[in-house]
């Protein structure tokens, strides 16, 4: 089942999209993506076990796309996973990986196959991503790890879109947001590593890819419009969980030896930022004894504070689990933790 009438002579996409728990943002994007202009794609929708009423909210009024139950959140690797796996059982040219919470252009699916076609087939492409509710202002224009920083960073973030960005460019990793490869690529690089669960399982995927002799490339006629962090909050203890414990995991998949070491030098430094803050001595008047005391107490008072702020508790679970080789899905009490 394809959404356009099918067209023998043009390739066939499947777009994956991952819902949980998340109606509204997954009804307006499958609205978006129904505006395409391509005349060979069909939608699989997969759902992580939601209890929203998305499924039925979704089937009602798009009853001729394909609807996947995981029966539990497998997260976004394992979520995305189960439709990777159920296209390449279908039968199809390109698979399209897009964020419930991603709006597209109309001429998208277009630009990405033609891009494709011009590229040589180990190649990975990625869309222009800007901020839905600022939608001339860049989000994403490929990603690059920057050594000095020990860190990646969004190319082009938070900047007004410019002539600057409208030329093809070699990246380190594409989005998941808008992940767009042949078919056959995750035949020859493998599926999603379910260990990251949430958060740089995308990245992983590319570095991957990489070390296969494939390139990462941004399309800049491609161009989606995201919802950034709408789904979990970009301060969420569990995002905070997920980015510390998978930072560190990335890197020991893809890292060198010492370029890992300054990462754990990181972790020793955050974890003595919130287990052992500056002793400040203060109120000078007072006899030396009893402004001991007093700055003892003061700065056990600042270590309990550390240590019951929801972020920081995301951190050291995320250290804690990362060194024991706890991995996929965080605890549950971590979901539960409120900024």
């Amino acid at each position: 089942m394809t959404n356009k009438a099918m067209n023998s002579t043009t390739p066939k996409v499947t777009v994956i999209i991952l819902n949980w728990n998340g109606k509204q943002d997954t009804l307006q994007c499958l609205e978006s993506v129904k505006q395409l202009k391509y005349s060979n794609f069909e939608i699989i929708l997969v759902d992580n076990d939601s209890t929203d009423d998305s499924v039925d909210a979704i089937s009602e009024q798009y009853s001729d796309i394909i609807i996947l139950n995981t029966g539990k959140n497998l997260g976004y690797a394992g979520g995305n996973n189960a439709g990777i796996r159920y296209a390449l059982k279908r039968g199809t040219d390109f698979i399209f990986l897009l964020n419930n919470d991603a709006f597209v252009s109309e001429d998208l699916l277009h630009a990405l196959t033609t891009g494709a076609e011009k590229l040589p087939p180990k190649s990975i492409l990625g869309a222009k991503i800007y901020f839905y509710d600022k939608p001339n202002t860049l989000w994403f224009n490929g990603g690059r790890w920057k050594k000095e920083t020990n860190s990646f960073e969004h190319i082009g973030y938070n900047l007004l879109d410019s002539t600057e960005f409208n030329h093809q460019i070699e990246v380190d990793y594409i989005s998941g947001c808008a992940l767009f490869a042949r078919a056959e690529s995750f035949n020859d690089i493998g599926l999603l590593d379910e260990n990251f669960f949430l958060y740089y399982e995308e990245t992983d995927w590319c570095y991957r890819a990489r070390a296969r002799g494939y390139k990462c490339v941004l399309i800049p006629e491609a161009k989606v419009w995201h919802k950034a962090s709408s789904s979990l909050g970009a301060d969420s203890p569990q995002v905070k969980y997920f980015l510390t414990r998978n930072k560190l995991l990335w890197a020991k998949k893809h890292l060198t030896f010492s370029a890992r070491i300054d990462l754990h030098k990181e972790s020793i430094k955050t974890l003595v930022n919130i287990l052992l803050p500056p002793f400040v001595w203060i109120n000078k008047d007072l006899p030396i004894a009893k402004r001991a005391l007093w700055c003892f107490s003061s700065w056990v008072k600042t270590v309990k504070r550390n240590i019951q702020s929801p972020l920081n508790k995301a951190t050291l679970r995320g250290l804690l689990d990362f060194y024991l080789g706890r991995l996929g899905e965080c605890p549950e009490y971590i979901r539960l933790l409120r900024a």
